[in-house]
């Protein structure tokens, strides 16, 4: 479990930073060079790889040679980790929620708790 935290800690480090998530989310929609990772950022080429190095190390990038080209590839089980991660305690939280729900309709005399009805559903019977 300690591994794991670390390297959540690496990743979630890893995606602290604007310029990374931007990258990686340019990353989502295909493989890229350093040179069109660059393209739209005022940095050098070596600031680029800075960024990269970090997301390489927390798992998140893979670099690979292809030919001439040197493609940067996005690590989507690493993304898989993450939403493990993030669903456990979004479940915890929402088990709170519900349970806290059933309270305060105890306490409005009620057994369970009330639907609250979504108004556009009125408007559109």
């Amino acid at each position: 479990m300690v591994e794991q935290d670390d390297r959540l800690s690496r990743i979630f480090g890893a995606l602290a930073d604007p310029t990374r998530r931007d990258m990686v989310a340019r990353l989502a929609a295909g493989d890229a060079t350093v040179g069109e990772l660059a393209a739209p950022y005022d940095v050098s080429l070596q600031a680029v790889s800075k960024h990269l190095k970090v997301l390489e190390e927390a798992g998140l990038v893979r670099r690979s040679r292809d030919a001439q080209r040197r493609p940067v590839h996005l690590e989507a089980e690493v993304f898989d980790l993450m939403t493990k991660w993030i669903e456990r305690y979004q479940q915890q939280a929402e088990e709170r929620y519900r349970r806290l729900d059933t309270v305060l309709a105890r306490m409005q005399g009620q057994d369970s708790p009330t639907e609250i009805s979504d108004p556009a559903e009125g408007a559109a019977g």
